[in-house]
């Protein structure tokens, strides 16, 4: 700088504000204002039996699922704070042919449903477990853990054989699965959105409780999603529709794996739904129980909120079409055709 002349400080430069976007607390907070406001024209909306068809429904699959949401989020949060990463290259093999299995094997232990194993696949992903075996522990957890095959031996009391039935097509659809995404599958589909960070010095019990909040915020939001979709297709398609069809083994396999996929059914209860359509073929209710778990609307939301939808729109329909040819073959296996 020259003499004489005044140094002239640089301006400042003010940081760019960031767009405010609504958390799900504003959002809630905003619905229920309006409830509030609005609560005359509700009452008489509510009033109406469709309305009150789907309001039962959509309640029903909230409370079913929401508790072993929260089972599967503390679980995920346990499994983030205090199991180490290294663990788990110790408990699974390093090939896939052999991990797929084993994972499929320990899914058998979580007393869950589908909506508590998506969060704990995240998780397991997080901790450094091949995509593959942590899809296939996601998909036979819900379908072959004791509470739902205890359910199931309850609702076909005079068929024990759906007892068995039901876990070999469970075993198989996350076998085959988990062997065809460790085939196809491309790191850049499936992103989990969620990691856990861990601070250097932070506390086991924080990140439990900081893990836990995360995934439940996330997976939640979808599972009421899910819940909606599920609650209006069962209120606008007519009760025959649903109950007939029993004459072609064809048409009463695609009817039970479509309702199974829309339902959206927790697969502790699925086994009384199941049992409760009298005209339906054994093989048709055991497709029924064999994809409700797998995969249905539900699931499709809450997998395209924690993996990606690219993950969601490629993952779906594989598992839809797996878990359908297994049920159907499984099912004419120990019933025929009939």
């Amino acid at each position: 700088m020259t003499a004489g002349k005044t140094q002239v400080a640089d301006p400042v430069v003010p940081p760019a504000r960031q767009r405010y976007r609504p958390g799900s607390l504003e959002l809630f907070g905003a619905i229920l204002l309006l409830a509030i406001l609005f609560r005359g024209p509700l009452e008489s909306l509510l009033g109406e039996p469709a309305l009150q068809s789907w309001a039962t429904v959509f309640i029903a699959i909230c409370v079913q699922a929401t508790p072993f949401l929260v089972l599967g989020v503390v679980v995920s949060g346990a499994i983030a704070a205090f199991v180490p990463a290294a663990w788990f290259s110790k408990v699974l093999p390093d090939k896939p042919l052999l991990a797929v299995p084993v994972a499929t094997v320990c899914g058998a232990a979580l007393p869950g449903c589908e909506c508590g194993s998506v969060p704990i696949s995240n998780r397991l992903i997080d901790r450094g477990v091949r995509p593959s075996a942590s899809l296939a522990f996601m998909l036979s957890a819900p379908a072959i853990n004791p509470i739902v095959l205890v359910a199931t031996a309850v609702a076909f009391t005079g068929y024990p054989a759906m007892v068995w039935a039901r876990l070999l097509s469970g075993l198989l659809t996350a076998l085959i699965v988990g062997w065809l995404w460790e085939r196809i599958g491309r790191p850049e589909w499936m992103r989990p959105k969620n990691p856990a960070r861990t601070e250097p010095g932070q506390s086991g019990w924080r990140v439990f409780l900081s893990t836990i909040l995360g995934d439940f915020t996330q997976a939640a939001g979808f599972l009421v999603i899910g819940a909606a979709a599920a609650a209006t297709f069962k209120t606008i398609v007519p009760a025959h529709v649903m109950e007939g069809i029993g004459a072609s083994l064809l048409f009463s396999v695609l009817l039970m794996a479509g309702l199974a996929f829309i339902l959206a059914l927790c697969s502790e209860a699925d086994a009384f739904v199941a049992a409760s359509f009298s005209t339906i073929p054994m093989v048709g209710k055991l497709v029924f129980l064999t994809v409700g778990p797998a995969v249905d609307v539900k699931l499709f939301a809450m997998q395209a909120g924690i993996f990606g939808r690219k993950f969601a729109v490629r993952f779906a329909p594989l598992t839809f079409g797996v878990a359908v040819l297994v049920g159907t073959t499984v099912g004419l296996i120990f019933w025929g055709w009939q």
